[in-house]
């Protein structure tokens, strides 16, 4: 059991037996892994009670960090199109550890957001970077979108 909002996914059977979730960002057919199942339920959760607006993330999409090209999980965007809020997502039985924390900190690099993410649906952590003074400050919760957007 997530420590999420419940929500109802829309789920289909493949014709190998699997199971595929919809994804309502990428608006397809997506194979419905336990990592999978916390995105899913973390993107609702931001949507519905965190008023991000759909039409403003990004799910699993190519970046170019030092030559190497990395996919990061989820990104949201403030409506300038800049991004805000970078989002990495792990499966239920994966521990959020330091080595978690360096590898949203990679892809931060290159898109070098005030905001990060992690959660593996039973616990979930913000930060918010402040560039200026090289620091990190842990949330107490995930903030609504208005509150760090300034819309």
């Amino acid at each position: 059991m997530l420590n999420l909002p419940e929500v109802s996914l829309t789920t289909r059977k493949t014709s190998k037996g699997g199971l595929e979730v919809f994804d309502i960002v990428r608006k397809k057919y997506v194979s419905l892994t336990p990592e999978e199942n916390v995105r899913q339920h973390f993107i609702h959760y931001l949507i519905h009670d965190k008023t991000y607006p759909a039409s403003l993330i990004a799910v699993e999409k190519g970046l170019t960090v030092n030559k190497l090209k990395k996919r990061f999980d989820a990104v949201a965007y403030n409506n300038k199109g800049e991004p805000l809020v970078l989002i990495e997502f792990k499966s239920p039985n994966v521990k959020i550890s330091q080595a978690v924390f360096e590898q949203i900190s990679v892809y931060n690099i290159e898109l070098k957001v005030k905001y990060l993410i992690v959660s593996n649906g039973l616990q979930h952590y913000c930060c918010m970077i402040d560039y200026n003074k090289s620091e990190i400050v842990f949330l107490e919760g995930i903030p609504n979108y208005k509150e760090i957007s300034g819309a």
